[in-house]
């Protein structure tokens, strides 16, 4: 048995994970979906990383999943524990003393997106749109429920800090992009996790958010990971 924890992205909610975790506690494992203080103007990502150190406690055999922004307080955790896998699910990719708030022009993410929203007839400078960007092939019913809930609380105290690692953790570590995210495209994915991470990176369908879109299908390339 495997103790899944899983580390959701901007907005810091576990629910996220909601039809994940019960699929991996069917297979017979641990699992721990972290609530991170993504509201809270006092924490940065070390403060998230002590987040998920304490609702880990003293399990063992960890195997880490880390959604988006969770890609930034993942690693840390790596560095205070020994963990057996960190899967990073269509993340961003950290770098060394690299502000959060500087990655999207430094990776390109923003020309990328731009390019996504031009090639799907949406204007490549037009306002944020939640369902274009992350709902575009989400359950219409949980998309339904996402919209009722209202914008997400993140603070902007971890985009104004720098990444405090110096390197990646010695840590297996696998990247799992999603074909369709209109977020963080594709090829812009690929080129990314080579240039930072130095390895090509897996892909499965769906968009950004794969855990409420593809759920079973994330599951199976979670535990095809494990068992590697």
């Amino acid at each position: 048995m495997s103790t899944y924890v899983l580390i959701p992205g901007a907005g810091g909610q576990a629910k996220y994970w909601q039809f994940v975790e019960p699929e991996l506690r069917e297979r017979g494992h641990d699992v721990v979906a972290v609530d991170l203080p993504a509201g809270d103007d006092s924490a940065g990502f070390e403060e998230y990383a002590d987040a998920i150190d304490t609702a880990i406690g003293d399990r063992e055999n960890l195997i880490l999943v880390a959604s988006s922004l969770g890609a930034f307080s993942a690693p840390l955790v790596c560095q205070r524990r020994k963990a057996d896998l960190l899967v990073l699910v269509a993340a961003m990719t950290p770098r060394p003393g690299e502000p959060a708030g500087e990655w999207w022009t430094a990776t390109g993410q923003d020309k990328a997106e731009r390019a996504v929203k031009q090639a799907l007839g949406q204007p490549a400078d037009g306002p944020f749109d939640p369902v274009f960007s992350f709902l575009h092939d989400v359950p219409l019913e949980v998309a339904v429920q996402i919209m009722a809930e209202g914008e997400i609380v993140q603070s902007g105290t971890p985009f104004a800090r720098p990444w405090p690692l110096t390197a990646w953790p010695d840590v297996p570590t696998k990247f799992l992009l999603a074909r369709d995210d209109r977020f963080f495209p594709a090829e812009f994915q690929r080129r990314v996790v080579r240039e930072r991470l130095g390895f090509t990176p897996d892909e499965m369908p769906g968009g950004h958010l794969v855990a409420l879109s593809r759920p079973i299908d994330l599951v199976e390339r979670l535990e095809a990971y494990r068992l590697q």
